[in-house]
């Protein structure tokens, strides 16, 4: 059908110039430039083809705009035209007037009409194609809608003038007998229109009798969100950088809400290594489990007696880590920050890993940030307290008190805030701001805000809300800071009545769909970024509440009086159980309407009112206080709201259900309310609501098409992506309106422009998109369209609430028993149709259902009651409009009043009289429930309506089959095939109605055959089945299985197996294939399943069912015959294989001969090395190399390839030689997968399939993994169906076996024994077992009644053990086949606890085409690490393919070229024997043919190469939750063939043991730190510090060079450090007990690194740490040669500069620099050290051993020290000498010169007078 619009003139126009005319239809748009001068002739015609009917309601819609080039096009007018007319009379003729935006009349007139027609019914008129092709410059008849040429940026205004609707077809049956190719291009080219627009799925409905679109259930039945789920938070804490410190014991604490758990403590280092792992088990609902924080902390110096020094956290909530791609951060760094002092800065950094398991990276900068919460004020606050207590105060005090105590709580990133509690008011006003400081952007995604009731015993949530950060802000480049509000958000939760224990308080916490509005809460939110480096800050992150000032009345918006309109056209479907009691339905918006336990404040209600407005504070929030059923006046009249129907006694309808009898007596309700007038939030979301749904419903059309296969899917998605570009270009000119309304918040504006600007950016990128969609490319940009619609819903939901949502509540005996809930966007009222809420006037299928945890489990499978609704929300001045949207033939019932105001007055009831034929009907929803004693299900489906003037054919009669899906609960119960619809009977009764042909089931009731035009036409098909054999049957009633046989049916015919004698001996079947025949639809997608059942054959003739299967789709068991002139004809059931992986081994077999050039250049270029050079020890070393160093090369070369998916395919065949890694070229590789061998080869079901068998019901739980518990065993066998007759081509074909029909050379299924051996390399990612964190793991290995325990060999405290070790056990299938490799965790005390297990379905490996008995390996050696394991040589293995395939070869020829199926291969011919000797072979040309045997026509298949696979590691009692993985493979070996060579020892590799010798030899320029005891001069008394990670205990120390002045030290100073180490994984090997209690060591692996420090040291106080380097022993720089050419770049740029091994140069020496962290955390040289590191073997240290220090044997020389190198207390004399007499020595001889003098003076005034007195007396 298409409806088409001629239009013909606009006239009266003013001005002269071009004029655009638009004009639109059901989203899609017609454009047309006119040059005008006061009268534009457009004529112009234009198609939209529609595959749905037109309904009366829908709008055409034209605009006329003045066209510019450079402005903006500028609207002159509009005109919108409703199609009731056009769908009842087919066509019309319209002449009307412009109007502008204000609705005013333009003197402009449009005039459109038609030229011929066609009606709805095909009999009036045929076009011809000429017209069909006459499109103004569109000659191929594809009118393309680009736009952007015409409308400069704005292609969204549109005009419609529909006129004529006209079948696009007229003969279904000559449509039927194209393809779908040639359908498209008809309709493409007939219609005039582009191919693009058409849905696909209308022309396969019509053609195919089938509708592919699965119908969607109207309802979710069954709310989750609430109910606890099983999650595991595996955490990896890798290493730490940069510590802030000097010389710590750091140690990281992980912690996850309650629980924490701490690593090891490494001594002495501010760059730990940890590599440790941690895992977390929750069960909790997931709104609990995404709010929890994840906290890193480290903290220095943690032990027992001490709880140690916080040096940094960093924290993230769960959800953050949910929401990253597969759940999980991986090798990220989070940087660390001090809670305490946000001014400090980084405190250094971790690398930590963390994946979230149930059943875009961390951004390294970030900036303090303030995040304030302000609580201004909250209304509607329920009744929180009994009443009883407050009677008996009101009694004696007079004093009547509100019951509640409220005050708000707010919780983000960890912290809590709380406002002040107001005591005693539903309107409580806070006036408060709770400040959080945080990190930003922050990685705490939601802001919990949440009212509480205080209480003596218990506070108790009244209402939660939470604030999702990105939905309040976008980090784009022209973003915005979080920011919300000042706006209302509305809460709900459980219903309002108080109880003391109340059953839905969950709904109160914020865990599922509150029930019923419980308040509101006026808040805004902000951020502000900190400036750390201002004074004034303050630096703590503590919590603080603050007051805020009062904000005005209008600052959430202008309050408007808005009016809610419902009428109950329908209640039916009642349950039983409330059947006996008179029933109502209750409807309230927020508080409005609530007669039960709404919190009733009468006075200001009608005081408000009558004065019309709204200044006062108290007024305006005891509006949504009132209760409504008292009489409430209104400006034009007085008007009661009603808010719930008449009790009304239910009618019985049949054994399960009641409905009401509402015949022609419709009841009404009608509420007013008064709200914030923010519409346009609403308004802006229903756009892209509406964009977004359209779209998800095209993109469901696309995937039909290509999962049906059928042809032009891009063409579907070229037409969904038109629509989003015009919807987008809409909304863009929709969204712009109202720019200056009262209350538009800062986000309002700011989310506005970021709408606009990725609406615009969509649009365009549609576009773009749309012109790049080709066949081959159509799933890539399908899922770039999928993001589109992620982003649409994203952007429609509108984080600042306006009006509440709407309950409609069943209520019988004045309670609540069920409810639902409405949206109130989705029934406001716009003029603007896409602004319109989806269900606005509007008729609605409501199912009500129980609130809360009632509505889990088969409690919330039942329909409480269906309602048929009619609703409309919209501002009381717009109320002339409610009644639009009612289905014809409904008249007004009003409630007595005067005259006066009779018009204003909505109706009591509404009666529906009309019985006469109406134009248009809506169908009623059709619920079809399954299930006789026992609820199996429910589907809803909308009929087709057929009124009695509608001719009954072609396009809509009859209708199509469609799969309706069946759901019970949340969870799919499978799907209903069927067609309804809905046929008035007319005056003549059912003699109008359309004949049935063929005979009435009479007996069963009035069951009528299916109308030929609805049944599908049928055809004779064979079904083969192939009866292989049954596995793991479980009992039956306590008695074991033992003559099982299977049955098989499909649409009622079937066959049967042979009855296997004896399960236990041989649970195989005798006769392998049978057949049956049945007629089936044509159309596959008609297919009825088919039935598999297993039944055990008792005595006395009893059967008893064991299990059944259904097979839904017989799809892939269709035959197809081989497409002879096709290369591959093995495309079934062919692995998938990335382009990486075929490469690979493609390079590596072209390249064999390259290798081995490679080599001998190798060799040459180590012999030209000069003689000074210490050659390389390499391990690729042949003598050297065996199975680890493949594995070790492969999983490099995994690494290396990985960058070859990114460059384009002939690249990298130009520059392989170059990319592929050194150590491939060397090591022949193997294949290494990172998933099971199942998942790569579909499980190895090339022709032999596994079907589980179930017994019993299937849970209710959305989790699929309880299925497993059902499976009572599996079927091993297979389908092969084709339609009769068969060609005879295939039955001519050499050795066919008719017996076998087409499973021709499937080999026999009679017992086989084999030799199994599996090789166990290692697991990884273990659950950790023991309370320590670790496990103690070992191996088990189950096959049969085999078991073979590992466990004297367990790994003590080990999550990523080695294992290396293969296990052999015989085995005979089919009766042992289920190989189960188990990790159990070995205890000392009690039985040991499974980590976990995988299963290995051997069987089916060992008969598939792919030959998964022994991998194929790249490389055929006789000798060495590489040998051929295989008892089959490739050219044994060749010749018995080609053999078993009936392929002519293979024929070996000269030249290295083998002929096999008319393809030439070409290889290598000769080999090197043990003792280097070359001999001819074929083996090289035979495996190159085995790698590519996909290659072979027919038979050919990817054969298993040699690999190793990665399993997952599960446990029963957490299914679906990985606890590790191990990697291993299995081989097989057929006993009655040659016998196997012994295992490859696999064995861990033991790690080497070496000894590094370090000697030190000098230090400079060290940092002085002391000031000398007597001269005060600046000194430091230098010692030097070595040790290897990991060996803290063993460090070793130079002797003091005492009093440095300089800052150099000499030491000659050895140090010697043996350790055990891994040269493949580079890694040291420690083996040591954890404390004095373990049991046993535990093995660590970790760097190896070397810690050189150097110390200042004291005598009466702790030692000075100056400085350190580290020095990675792999990758270290090479030491400068001088202490000059020592810097710090040494370690700041070390990246940069050319870096040596220590295991490859073996001896070097240099200077290397010391470094530390000053005050302003910044690296500063502290000094310089010449050291000496020598590498040795044991072997070699052990003949030339060495002394510690200076000590024998092999002494070094003393240092050549100053003198003044001494401690002043043990040597005083020459301290003495050298500090007093050195540096004093004049100015000590001159004061012994005075003192002499002194002296001798002395000694003269003495003895003066005495000699004086001699010489007068002359004695």
């Amino acid at each position: 059908m298409a409806l088409l619009v001629h239009l013909k003139t606009v006239r009266d126009l003013r001005g002269k110039g071009d004029r655009i005319a638009k004009v639109t239809f059901r989203g899609n748009t017609h454009i047309v430039i006119a040059q005008c001068l006061g009268f534009c002739d457009v004529i112009n015609m234009f198609r939209w083809p529609i595959a749905s009917s037109v309904d009366e309601n829908e709008m055409l819609e034209v605009q006329v705009f003045n066209y510019s080039k450079v402005f903006t096009n500028r609207v002159i007018g509009t005109f919108r035209m409703v199609l009731q007319k056009v769908a009842e009379e087919g066509q019309l003729e319209v002449t009307d007037t412009l109007i502008d935006d204000n609705n005013t009349a333009i003197r402009v007139s449009p005039s459109t009409g038609p030229r011929s027609y066609t009606t709805m019914d095909g009999t009036v008129g045929v076009w011809s194609d000429g017209e069909f092709l006459d499109v103004p410059g569109d000659p191929e008849g594809t009118f393309q809608f680009e736009t952007d040429s015409l409308l400069s940026g704005h292609t969204e205004t549109f005009v419609f003038i529909i006129i004529y609707l006209s079948p696009l077809f007229n003969q279904v049956d000559e449509l039927a007998t194209l393809d779908l190719d040639r359908k498209a291009l008809r309709l493409g080219g007939v219609g005039g229109l582009d191919p693009d627009c058409i849905s696909l799925a209308s022309v396969t409905a019509v053609t195919t009798n089938v509708s592919n679109k699965r119908s969607k259930p109207d309802i979710k039945m069954e709310p989750s969100s609430g109910r606890p789920v099983d999650y595991q938070i595996s955490i990896t804490v890798v290493e730490a950088r940069q510590l802030l410190g000097l010389n710590m014991d750091p140690v990281v604490c992980v912690e996850i809400g309650e629980d924490k758990k701490y690593t090891s403590m490494k001594e002495s280092t501010n760059c730990p290594y940890y590599n440790e792992y941690f895992v977390f088990d929750f069960h909790v609902p997931p709104d609990v489990m995404f709010d929890k924080i994840l906290k890193l902390s480290v903290i220095h110096s943690k032990n027992l007696l001490r709880s140690g020094t916080l040096v940094g956290t960093f924290k993230l909530d769960v959800g953050t880590v949910y929401s990253q791609p597969e759940h999980q951060f991986y090798h990220k760094w989070a940087m660390l920050s001090d809670p305490d002092d946000i001014t400090a800065g980084c405190k250094g950094y971790i690398k930590w890993n963390v994946l979230l398991g149930k059943n875009n990276g961390v951004p390294l900068e970030r900036q303090w940030a303030r995040f304030y919460v302000k609580i201004y004020r909250a209304e509607g606050l329920p009744k929180m307290n009994t009443s009883i207590m407050a009677n008996v105060k009101k009694a004696f005090i007079g004093e009547n008190r509100d019951l509640v105590d409220p005050y708000v709580q707010v919780l983000f990133a960890g912290q809590r805030g709380k406002t002040s509690v107001q005591k005693s008011s539903y309107e409580p006003i806070w006036n408060e701001q709770v400040v959080f400081t945080e990190m930003f952007p922050p990685l705490c995604k939601r802001i919990k805000v949440q009212i509480r009731d205080s209480d003596k015993v218990n506070d108790v949530a009244i209402g939660t809300h939470f604030i999702d950060l990105r939905k309040i802000a976008n980090d784009g480049d022209k973003g915005f800071l979080p920011t919300m509000g000042p706006a209302w958000v509305n809460m709900y939760g459980s219903t309002r009545h108080y109880t003391l224990i109340d059953e839905h308080q969950d709904l109160n916490e914020g865990l599922g769909e509150g029930v019923s509005f419980r308040a509101r809460l006026l808040i805004s939110v902000a951020v502000e970024i900190l400036d750390t480096t201002s004074t004034e800050i303050v630096s703590s992150t503590e919590v603080q509440v603050e007051p805020v000032s009062n904000i005005s009345e209008s600052a959430t918006g202008k309050i408007e009086e808005f009016f809610l309109f419902g009428s109950f056209l329908e209640a039916t479907m009642i349950d039983r159980k409330i059947g006996d009691k008179p029933i109502s339905f209750e409807v309230t918006i927020g508080n409005y309407g609530n007669q039960i336990d709404g919190v009733s404040k009468p006075t200001a209600a009608k005081k408000k009112k009558k004065e019309g407005g709204g200044e006062s504070d108290e007024e305006e929030s005891e509006l949504i206080q009132q209760n409504s059923s008292e009489d409430e006046v209104d400006d034009d009249g007085d008007l009661v709201s009603v808010s719930s129907t008449p009790p009304m006694k239910p009618v019985i309808t049949d054994r399960n259900y009641f409905h009401l009898p509402y015949f022609e007596k419709k009841p009404c309700i009608y509420i007013k309310s008064w709200w914030q007038d923010q519409r346009r939030r609403l308004y802006n979301s229903n756009i892209m609501d509406k964009i977004a749904d359209k779209m998800e419903e095209g993109l469901n059309d696309v995937q039909e098409v290509i999962k049906t296969e059928k042809a032009y899917p891009e063409r579907r998605l070229r037409g969904v992506l038109e629509e989003l570009s015009t919807g987008c270009n809409r909304f863009v000119t929709l969204a712009n309106k109202n720019q200056n309304q009262a209350g538009r918040t800062k986000l309002d504006k700011e989310r506005l422009k970021s709408c606009m600007r990725e609406m615009e950016s969509m649009g365009q990128q549609a576009k773009l998109i749309r012109s790049q969609v080709k066949r081959n490319t159509v799933k890539d940009k399908l899922k770039m369209v999928q993001n589109f619609l992620h982003r649409l819903r994203f952007l429609a939901d509108e984080p600042q609430h306006s009006i509440p949502d709407v309950f409609v509540w069943m209520m019988s005996n004045n309670k609540r028993i069920a409810y639902a809930r409405v949206s109130s966007k989705d029934i406001l009222y716009s003029i603007v149709d896409e602004e319109t809420g989806k269900d606005c006037g509007k008729v609605k299928a409501v199912f009500l259902r129980l609130p809360g945890k009632k509505g889990f489990g088969p409690a919330g499978w039942t329909v409480q009651a269906k309602m048929e609704m009619y609703l409309w929300l919209g501002l009381n001045k717009q109320r002339k409009d409610f009644l639009s949207g009612l289905p014809n033939g409904f008249e007004e019932n009003k409630a007595p009043r005067t005259s006066s105001c009779l018009q204003s007055v909505p109706p009591v009831s509404l009666v529906y009289n009309s019985k006469s034929a109406c134009s248009s009907c809506i169908p009623p929803v059709v619920v079809v429930d399954m299930g006789k004693a026992e609820f199996i299900g429910r589907t809803f489906a909308k009929p087709i309506t057929k009124m009695c003037d509608e001719h009954y054919g072609p396009p809509r009669f009859p209708p199509q089959l469609e799969y309706y899906q069946i759901y019970r609960g949340n969870s799919t119960a499978g799907d209903l095939l069927a067609a309804f619809e809905l046929l008035q009977i007319g005056q003549r009764g059912r003699a109008e109605l359309p004949p049935i042909d063929g005979p009435t089931d009479s007996e069963r009731g009035p069951i009528l055959p299916v109308p030929m035009g609805i049944r599908p036409i049928l055809s004779r098909y064979r079904i083969e089945v192939l009866f292989w054999g049954l596995r793991d049957l479980k009992r039956v009633n306590l008695a074991q299985v033992d003559r099982p046989r299977v049955d098989i049916e499909c649409a009622g015919r079937g066959v049967q197996s042979a009855l296997i004698q004896n399960y236990k001996k041989n649970p195989n079947f005798s006769t392998l294939v049978k057949w049956f025949e049945v007629d089936l639809p044509e159309n596959e997608l008609l297919h009825p399943p088919l039935n598999i059942r297993v039944v055990d054959c008792r005595a006395f003739g009893r059967y008893t069912l064991v299990g059944s299967h259904a097979v839904t789709s017989l799809r892939r068991f269709i035959y197809s015959p081989p497409d002879k002139t096709h290369n591959n004809w093995a495309s079934a059931g062919k692995p998938t294989h990335t382009m990486q992986d075929a490469f690979l081994l493609l390079f590596i077999s072209i390249t064999r001969d390259y290798i081995f050039l490679l080599e001998k250049e190798e060799k040459k270029k180590k012999k030209k090395k000069k003689k000074g050079e210490v050659e390389e020890d390499d391990e690729t070393d042949k003598s050297m190399l065996d199975w680890w160093s493949k594995y070790f090369a492969s999983i490099e070369t995994l690494m290396e390839r990985f960058h070859w998916t990114h460059t384009r395919t002939h690249l990298v065949v130009q520059s392989v030689s170059d990319t592929i890694p050194r150590v491939c070229v060397c090591v022949c590789i193997i294949q290494v997968y990172n998933k099971e061998l199942e998942a790569e080869y579909d499980s190895f079901e090339d022709w032999l399939h596994t079907f589980n068998l179930y017994r019993g019901k299937a849970g209710d739980d959305d989790e699929a993994a309880l299925d497993d518990d059902r499976i009572v065993g599996r079927f091993k066998g297979s389908m092969c169906m084709y339609k009769l007759p068969l060609s005879e081509e295939i039955t001519r074909e050499a050795g066919f076996d008719p017996n076998m029909g087409m499973f021709q050379s499937i080999p026999h299924n009679d017992p086989i024994n084999v030799l199994v051996r599996i090789f166990v390399v290692r697991a990884t990612d273990l659950h950790p077992a023991d309370v320590n964190g670790k496990a103690d793991p070992y191996v088990v290995i189950k096959l049969g009644k085999s078991e073979l325990k590992d466990k004297e060999n367990y790994i003590s405290k080990q999550l990523n053990p080695v294992f290396g070790k293969a296990f052999d056990i015989e085995a005979t299938f089919p009766m042992e086949s289920m190989l189960t490799v188990s990790v159990y965790d070995w205890d000392l005390v009690g039985t040991d606890d499974l980590i976990g297990e995988t299963k290995i379905d051997l069987e089916n490996r060992f008969y598939s085409k792919h030959r998964a008995t022994c991998g194929i390996a790249n490389n055929y050696s006789v000798h060495g690490y590489n040998v051929w394991r295989d008892p089959m040589k490739p050219s044994q293995i060749l010749a018995k393919l080609c053999k078993e395939g009936k392929l002519d070869g293979p024929h070996y020829g000269p030249g290295g070229r083998v002929k096999v199926a008319n393809r030439v291969f070409m290889g290598a011919t000769e080999i090197e024997d043990e003792n280097g000797l070359k001999k001819q072979t074929d083996e090289h040309l035979a495996l190159t043919v085995l790698k590519h045997w996909e290659e072979i026509p027919r038979v050919g298949c990817k054969l298993i190469p040699e690999h190793v696979e990665t399993r997952p590691l599960l446990n029963p009692d957490h299914p679906g939750i990985e606890q590790g993985r191990i990697e291993m493979w299995v081989d097989m070996f057929p006993m009655d063939m040659a016998a196997p060579g012994p295992a490859i020892d696999i064995s861990p590799r033991k790690p080497k043991n070496f000894e590094l010798r370090v000697i030190i030899w000098n230090t400079d320029d060290v940092v002085l730190e002391d000031d000398a005891f007597m001269t005060g001069e600046k000194m430091s008394d230098i010692y030097v510090r070595g040790w290897l990670k990991g060996q803290q205990e063993d460090k070793q120390d130079t002797d003091v060079h005492y009093h440095s002045l300089t800052g150099e030290g000499n030491f000659n100073w050895r140090f010697v450090f043996p350790f055990d180490y891994l040269v493949a994984e580079e890694k040291i090997v420690i083996s040591k007990k954890e404390s004095m209690f373990s049991w046993d060591e535990t093995e660590y692996k970790i760097p190896a690194r070397l810690t050189l420090q150097v110390w200042d040291a004291d005598h009466f106080s702790a030692d000075d740490f100056l400085g350190a380097i580290e020095l990675d022993l792999n990758r270290f720089p090479r030491g400068a040669k001088t202490a000059k050419q020592c810097s710090i770049n040494m370690v700041q740029n070390q990246t940069e500069l050319p870096c040596i091994s220590i295991f490859k140069q073996k001896r070097v020496k240099g200077w290397w620099p010391f470094v530390a962290r000053d005050e302003n955390d910044e690296m500063e040289l502290t000094g310089k050290v010449e050291a000496e590191l020598h590498l040795m073997s044991a072997e070699e240290a052990e003949k030339s051993p060495v002394g510690l220090g200076r000590n024998e044997p092999d002494p070094l020389e003393k240092p050549n020290r100053p003198d003044t190198s001494l401690m002043w207390f043990v040597n005083p004399l020459k301290s003495i000498r050298y500090f007093i007499w050195h540096n004093y020595r004049w100015l000590i001889l001159k004061a012994l010169g005075l003192l002499l003098l002194l002296l001798l003076l002395g000694l003269f005034i003495y003895s003066f007078p005495g000699y004086l007195v001699k010489k007068m007396l002359g004695a």
